[in-house]
């Protein structure tokens, strides 16, 4: 089939199987790097809330919670924005309400919590596990799937026990305020020490905020790469047609004048002789060749003439002879 049709079909037909190929290839490419991508804009946003977050933290041990210590003493109710825990969730849900961050979740998933809120569930149990395994480890980020069926993107960063002043809730119940054990009680969030890795920071976000950040980055390689390669097609086969359909196109009709034994000295004058002569005045392969079918044509017409004027002297002859024949017989 292929054979049947012209050059610049089937450079055109060779260049569109090229370039599906290219696609499925690139697009298998593209896809991984576009995960990469969407999984990184989340995993930045993530680690600007923890970093927010970690702020807040700092700023409520460090200013808020020596303020409100006198007052947590004489109080008869626990005052929670003592706690860094306490700062960090409210920060973080007055966030989410500006639009942006609404489908992000936020936990300190701890081991031992005082506020039960914050108890590790099992797969956060293994992410603190990892965390006090190694002390290297200062961040990690993946997927987790719920028992409810919703897939989640998580970072998650290890929280040390770094002050000896958390110690005043956390270290044995005698040493805690009596509000803190009246509002949480004296079974749990006890027994901490300095340098125990005791929680783990953890952003959640659903995946089909990651996919549809994936499939944007996807589509617009993809379009970039569709139309980089439409062009090159485009301008591949103007180039092809420039330089060899046209040239050769004008090769091909006087070759078949020439099978076809149609090529005379008046054919020799045709358009297609002419248009030759642009091709010929080149340094290129195309160029070599149109002045090799110059020469050629000159030779076939050349012998043309020559047979034709060589018939025509036979002919003459031959008519001669025959008319002294005829001579001599009367």
């Amino acid at each position: 089939m292929l054979r049947k049709l012209k050059l610049g079909i089937k450079f055109t037909l060779i260049l569109s199987l090229v370039f599906i190929g290219g696609l499925l290839a690139s697009g298998l490419v593209l896809s991984h790097t576009a995960q990469q991508q969407a999984e990184k804009v989340v995993a930045d946003q993530a680690q600007l809330i923890i970093e927010t977050i970690n702020s807040v933290r700092s700023y409520t041990s460090s200013h808020v919670q020596p303020y409100l210590a006198p007052l947590q003493k004489s109080h008869s109710e626990f005052i929670a924005e003592t706690v860094p825990a306490f700062s960090a969730r409210i920060v973080f849900e007055n966030m989410r309400k500006r639009g942006d961050y609404e489908d992000f979740l936020y936990k300190e998933a701890t081991l031992n919590p005082t506020n039960l809120h914050d108890k590790a569930d099992e797969f956060e149990e293994k992410v603190v596990k990892k965390f006090r395994q190694n002390p290297n480890l200062k961040e990690l980020q993946g997927f987790r799937q719920r028992i409810s069926g919703a897939n989640l993107f998580y970072l998650a960063r290890p929280l040390t026990v770094t002050d000896k002043s958390c110690l005043v809730c956390h270290s044995v119940p005698s040493a805690a305020p009596p509000s803190l054990i009246k509002t949480y009680g004296s079974e749990h969030g006890y027994g901490w020490k300095v340098g125990d890795v005791v929680s783990a920071q953890m952003i959640y976000v659903p995946v089909n905020i990651v996919m549809a950040i994936y499939k944007k980055q996807l589509l617009l390689g993809l379009g970039i790469f569709s139309g980089v390669f439409a062009l090159i097609l485009v301008i591949l086969n103007r180039l092809l047609q420039q330089t060899v359909t046209q040239p050769i196109r004008p090769m091909a009709q006087i070759a078949q004048q020439i099978t076809l034994n149609e090529l005379t000295p008046e054919e020799a004058e045709t358009e297609a002789v002419k248009r030759l002569d642009k091709v010929a005045k080149g340094a290129d392969e195309l160029s070599q060749l149109a002045r090799v079918f110059q020469m050629m044509v000159r030779t076939v017409v050349s012998r043309e003439q020559a047979l034709t004027n060589r018939i025509e002297s036979l002919s003459n002859l031959l008519e001669r002879s025959k008319r002294l024949r005829q001579g001599d017989q009367e």
